[in-house]
């Protein structure tokens, strides 16, 4: 018995002594507490207080009673500096036993294998969480709490790597297993954003006075302050790279559908420091910071299940803040693309990496331009930045945008956290009265390069590719009446302003040949872009930019674009408005004029050394499906080609190569030429490999899915037509479809189904009557009787122009023998739209634009086995001259039908077939 009770009292002495204990043995780092422990017995280790007592204390039930020792003091003590000091000493002892735990078995079964211990340490950084979000209000500068604070915000959340798992992937699962996940999403959050207006605090100029400006006390209290909140916010970076949180992420309300990640993102990006821009360690910090979270943002708005950018729609007061960030981004890339590279890398003194900041908020920039949410709203904020940037000397538009090479570039690194010195020193700092002779802290920066110079660069250029390509697409039924042609007007308007206040520092042309500058530089990027194909660029980007190109260009007075169109432009300083045209076309109507643009751009003009692009067939309605399905190029006399695309390697190459810089175009090409008749001249061999390696690039297939999936999920839309309505139903099908091709994402099926009801739309919408002869080529693509044709020439020994249209399909004469109805045909190199009749005589293609076969169209309207041939952009045609397999699957199939050319046949007696009308193309007998 009395055994017993001396054994209680000790307990309770031993608890009352636990307060004293933290406060001192919190200053072991774990390699002194390791030795300590070598050196006991029985697990308890001696230590000498500061009055002099040696006292003991069994590790053991330390580890075991510490947790929940915090969590009460968390709840039963003022909130005020002594408990956020305590908090931090108790944090930071508990992280020392938690690193000592792998090296001693005892520590392990109780920190790590014990359930109930752990569920207490996790409670207990939740607890402390929420605690630390109610500060933060009336704080003075001068007080130490911002320092605690954001010290306990880190230490806390980095406590998590220790007692639970230092993999992100298997420490995701574990907190989105947990009952109060949404909780910790919340307070997690606000405490960085608390962190974060601190920083705020301590760098505005009304908390900073002349001399906290110099001293080494308020630069080394800022540093501090952003290697923690960088440190928390890539944290929750690196927890929202992983799938299950970022999906748990997407369903909190408060966060996305309310916009608390918005309103954090925006406390980021706003921070400056006006005073402190002579500090290469703060001001890399504030960038890697802004990189990080707009990290988090991209991983947000690329996730698959939910889409981001859709919750944060749902409500005006959540919108309005998501276009205020995606104004911050702007202003980032504004920021950052006017700076001469140049000139940053003349830079001689110590630099850290800034993360990847501008690449970030070009992806961004990339994404919001692509929703319609959010694409008229870039446009009115962004194209003048854009039209200045065209208005570059050619010299430096080329070394920014198509070189394979930069001065500079953006390095990304991860902060090397170290819990035990970062707690600290921000305890020696709150304890001491003068921080002049404090140590500054710097953690190790470990940089990320999973990524080369080329792809960087390549990567940077796409999206700028990628921008303009989506401000210039007009999609019927999804975006409004009027946006279209928005960018376009908004970018001619930009042109007569001066972008020399935009881009410092920089060489523009004044002048009359401003405009051919401009010109000159789409050219270029445009010739650079094709190289880009498939790796960095879709095929569909770089098509919706040459449209805006071949509209620009019509715009524009032809003398500005033919005077000194070839010159290099060497003049520096201010700018004069292009001369536009005073009545711009209708570009909803352009077919009276298009077929001598069309001709006048495949001609190769000798007087003026210039080709111009062989791939500007337009479209205003056009949209990203149309353009899958329409991936072949038109057919180019093989010499004019080569020659066309000579000039383009001069052009894209004048940057990358000094023997070529300076140089106007004429003389380049005419270098080129002498050139090609010696095989020995080893430039001459770089070139041919890069156009060879282009004409590989655009021989590989850009579709998504293969014709057996998209077999399936038109059968599927059958019973399902609002199936882009339903989040399930998209990942089903699309797990579905993986089993037959090649992987296909949810977000990429949506944008299919997307994509296709907006075709099926505009083509039942724009259906008319047939055209005039000469204005046989429309705008638009006029409804599902719409066809493909190729023409003869008007002789046999005339010669056929080369064509700029897309689409054109080699072709072999049909046996008359065989099929005494069809005409003798024969293969030409122009196509056009014009409207199909029944009796005509067309050719088949499927998804890749492989020939089919040859035919004779039967029906045009009405409906055919249930499905309305205008709704569904169809025609019936009978197959007289198969050349793929008889069993292939048709795309459409039906009982009456069956589902291969040859049950077509068995059932009906003639192979008669439902074909996509944009799939068709249309013989004329010679």
């Amino acid at each position: 018995m009395r055994q017993g009770k001396e054994e209680a009292i000790s307990n309770i002495e031993q608890a009352i002594d636990l307060i004293s204990v933290v406060k001192e043995i919190h200053g072991l780092n774990p390699q002194e507490l390791n030795k300590l422990l070598r050196d006991s017995e029985n697990f308890t280790i001696h230590f000498v207080t500061e009055k002099g007592l040696e006292v003991k204390i069994d590790v053991e039930k330390l580890a075991g009673c510490l947790p929940l020792h915090l969590v009460a003091v968390l709840l039963s003590s003022d909130r005020d500096e002594a408990l956020l000091r305590y908090l931090l000493c108790g944090i930071r002892l508990l992280h020392s036993l938690c690193e000592l735990a792998p090296r001693h078995t005892k520590l392990e079964q109780i920190l790590l294998d014990d359930v109930k211990v752990s569920e207490q340490l996790i409670d207990l950084v939740f607890y402390l969480l929420i605690v630390l979000n109610d500060y933060g209000q009336d704080i003075h500068d001068s007080s130490p709490l911002p320092l605690l604070h954001s010290a306990l915000v880190a230490c806390s959340l980095y406590l998590l790597t220790g007692c639970i798992s230092s993999q992100w992937q298997d420490l995701a699962l574990v907190i989105v297993a947990h009952p109060k996940v949404d909780m910790f999403m919340d307070v997690a959050c606000r405490a960085v954003h608390i962190v974060v207006r601190f920083l705020q605090n301590k760098l505005s100029a009304q908390h900073t006075d002349i001399c906290a400006r110099t001293s080494p006390t308020a630069e080394s209290v800022i540093s501090y302050l952003c290697q923690q909140c960088e440190a928390s916010l890539q944290f929750l970076q690196l927890l929202c790279q992983q799938k299950p949180f970022r999906e748990r992420l997407l369903r909190n309300k408060e966060l996305c559908g309310s916009g608390g990640i918005l309103f954090l993102a925006q406390s980021i990006l706003k921070l400056h420091a006006p005073h402190f821009v002579e500090s290469s360690t703060i001001m890399a910090a504030l960038s890697r910071l802004k990189a990080k979270v707009l990290s988090i943002l991209l991983h947000l708005c690329e996730a698959e299940s939910i889409s981001y950018l859709d919750e944060v729609a749902s409500s005006p007061g959540s919108l309005d803040l998501a276009k205020a960030v995606a104004l911050e981004v702007l202003e980032l890339l504004k920021t950052g693309l006017s700076k001469d590279p140049k000139h940053l890398s003349a830079s001689s003194d110590k630099t850290f990496p800034m993360g990847l900041l501008q690449l970030n908020a070009m992806r961004l920039a990339d994404i919001f331009s692509d929703d319609s949410n959010f694409r008229t709203y870039i446009t009115l904020y962004f194209t003048e930045f854009l039209s200045a940037i065209f208005s570059l000397s050619h010299g430096d538009f080329l070394s920014m945008w198509c070189s394979a090479d930069l001065p500079v570039r953006e390095e990304d690194a991860t902060l090397d956290f170290e819990l035990f010195q970062a707690a600290g020193w921000a305890l020696d700092s709150v304890s001491s009265s003068d921080l002049s002779n404090t140590t500054n802290l710097e953690f190790n920066l470990m940089p990320n390069n999973n990524m080369s110079q080329a792809s960087y660069v390549h990567q940077r250029t796409s999206l700028f590719v990628k921008v303009i390509a989506n401000l210039h697409c007009f999609v019927p039924n999804i975006c409004e009446e009027q946006e279209r042609n928005l960018f376009l007007h908004k970018f001619l308007g930009c042109l007569e302003m001066d972008p020399s206040k935009l881009l410092l520092g920089f060489a523009f042309v004044s002048g009359p040949q401003k405009a051919a500058t401009i010109h000159r530089n789409l050219r270029s990027l445009l010739s650079h872009a094709e190289s880009l194909i498939p790796t960095f660029l879709n095929e569909d980007d770089l098509q919706l930019l040459r449209v805006f190109f071949d509209q620009l260009q019509s715009l524009i007075k032809p003398s500005e674009l033919e005077e000194n169109q070839v010159q290099e432009d060497r003049s520096l300083g201010g700018c004069s408005s292009p001369s536009l045209r005073r009545d711009p076309p209708n570009l909803n109507n352009r077919n009276g004029n298009l077929k001598e643009e069309m001709s006048e751009n495949s001609a190769f003009q000798e007087e003026q050394f210039y080709v111009r692009s062989n791939h500007m067939d337009q479209a205003d309605d056009i949209t990203r499906q149309d353009m899958m399905d329409d991936k072949d190029k038109s057919v180019t006399p093989s010499g004019l080609k080569e020659i066309d695309r000579d000039v383009q390697n001069v052009e894209t190459s004048g940057s990358d190569t000094s023997s070529t810089k300076g140089k106007n175009a004429t003389d380049k090409l005419a270098e080129r030429l002498r050139e090609s008749t010696h095989a020995g001249v080893q430039e001459d061999e770089k070139v041919k490999t890069v156009q060879t390696e282009e004409k590989q690039r655009r021989k590989r297939k850009r579709t998504i899915m293969n014709d057996e999936q998209v077999a399936i999920i038109e059968r599927a839309l059958l019973d399902e037509p609002e199936m882009q309505r339903n989040t399930a139903a998209i990942q089903s099908w699309a797990d579905k479809l993986c089993h037959h091709g090649s992987e296909v994402t949810c977000s990429q099926l949506r944008n299919w189904l997307n994509n296709r009801k907006a075709r099926l739309a505009r083509a039942s919408k724009d259906a008319r009557p047939p055209p005039e002869p000469d204005n046989a080529y429309a705008g638009k693509q006029g409804g599902p009787q719409q066809c493909h044709s190729l023409k003869a020439p008007d002789s046999p020994g005339q010669e056929t122009s080369p064509s700029n249209t897309r689409g054109t399909r080699s072709m072999s004469r049909i046996n008359t023998s065989e099929n005494p109805q069809a005409p003798e045909l024969i293969d030409v190199g122009t196509t056009e739209y014009v409207q199909c009749k029944p009796g005509q005589f067309v050719v088949l293609v499927d998804r890749r634009g492989e020939e089919i076969g040859k035919g004779k169209v039967h029906q045009v309207q009405g409906k055919w086995c249930g499905k309305s041939l205008e709704e569904s952009g169809t025609c019936v045609v009978d197959v007289v001259d198969l050349k793929a397999d008889r069993c292939v699957k048709l795309p459409y199939t039906s009982e009456a039908t069956g589902t291969t050319f040859e049950e077509a046949e068995q059932k009906i007696g003639v192979m008669r077939v439902m074909w996509d009308s944009n799939k068709i193309f249309l013989l004329r007998p010679q």
